[in-house]
């Protein structure tokens, strides 16, 4: 398809979305994520951590970052709120090594977002417990493109915007070595697909501001995919903010995550002369 057929296309479904805009609709679309976790070996260190217990631990990890999520929405406003919870790992591995969650709850965890008044409040459940954070919506510099494609019956548009992420790499070494945290910062492109054709400026998790409905995202090693949309449904959808929780900001409640994840690599580092009987291995943890 030439550009400007691409461009005509397009022309032709906004004057539709526009029409469409003007309607009271309501909907329910499914998403499926999956988040690569990047758990590196030393080959050259003893076999406390085998081939087979590291393959162990990535197909737990795997299981872990598989979700299903549902974001109820209308023009203004939406939830979006983990579907059903996927059997969790079981954390403990043997040799002294645990695999740690750190972060939300899971199934409790609810993003409420109104792009009219262009705020979100997110209910988390935070080791244990829970935090309303609420704060405004941040401004997205999405570069609309004119590549095409089908997602199910809907026709997409491409879109991009570049960010500044922080990386932090941390290993654990041998008897003698000390472990290291390493934070760089990196510059990542996030690819989203949207849909005019169903005419909100919303979609799943924090991503949102686009002509239309965004149906994929790409954002490192997060992939989410809407996999079902039900617009209209029979029964009327409710929309409700959260409103459990202690009340923070974003920025509050990022110092609060930063500082128990400290802790829990204190706690869960190994003893001097029991770091893994001689193994080496780091995680990278991308933004």
């Amino acid at each position: 398809m030439t550009t400007i057929i691409r461009v005509m296309v397009l022309a032709l479904v906004m004057v539709v979305s526009t029409i469409a805009s003007a309607q009271d609709f309501q909907g329910v679309a499914t998403y499926k994520t999956q988040r690569k976790l990047d758990i590196k070996m030393d080959s050259t260190s003893t076999s406390a951590v085998s081939k087979e217990m590291h393959e162990q631990m990535m197909e737990m990890m795997k299981k872990q970052f598989q979700k299903t999520f549902k974001l109820t929405f209308n023009k203004e406003e939406s939830v979006y709120k983990q579907d059903e919870e996927l059997d969790k790992p079981n954390m403990g591995m043997g040799s002294g090594i645990q695999i740690v969650s750190i972060g939300g709850g899971g199934g409790s965890d609810v993003l409420y977002k109104n792009t009219k008044e262009q705020r979100y409040a997110e209910q988390v459940d935070t080791y244990g417990k829970i935090f309303l954070v609420k704060d405004s919506i941040e401004g997205i510099e999405w570069k609309l493109g004119s590549e095409t494609k089908y997602i199910g019956e809907y026709p997409c548009f491409k879109a991009t915007y570049t960010k500044e992420v922080e990386k932090m790499n941390v290993s654990f070494g041998s008897d003698d070595e000390e472990e290291t945290k390493e934070t760089e910062m990196e510059e990542r492109t996030v690819t989203a697909w949207y849909t005019p054709q169903i005419p909100i400026n919303n979609g799943p998790d924090n991503y949102q501001g686009l002509p239309g409905l965004i149906l994929e995202v790409h954002d490192g090693d997060l992939t989410i995919i809407c996999s079902k949309i039900v617009l209209n449904p029979k029964e009327k959808v409710e929309i409700n903010e959260p409103d459990k929780g202690k009340e923070v900001d974003q920025e509050k409640y990022e110092a609060i995550m930063e500082k128990k994840a400290k802790e829990m690599m204190e706690r869960f580092r190994p003893a001097k002369g029991d770091r893994n009987n001689g193994n080496s291995f780091s995680i990278s943890i991308g933004g």
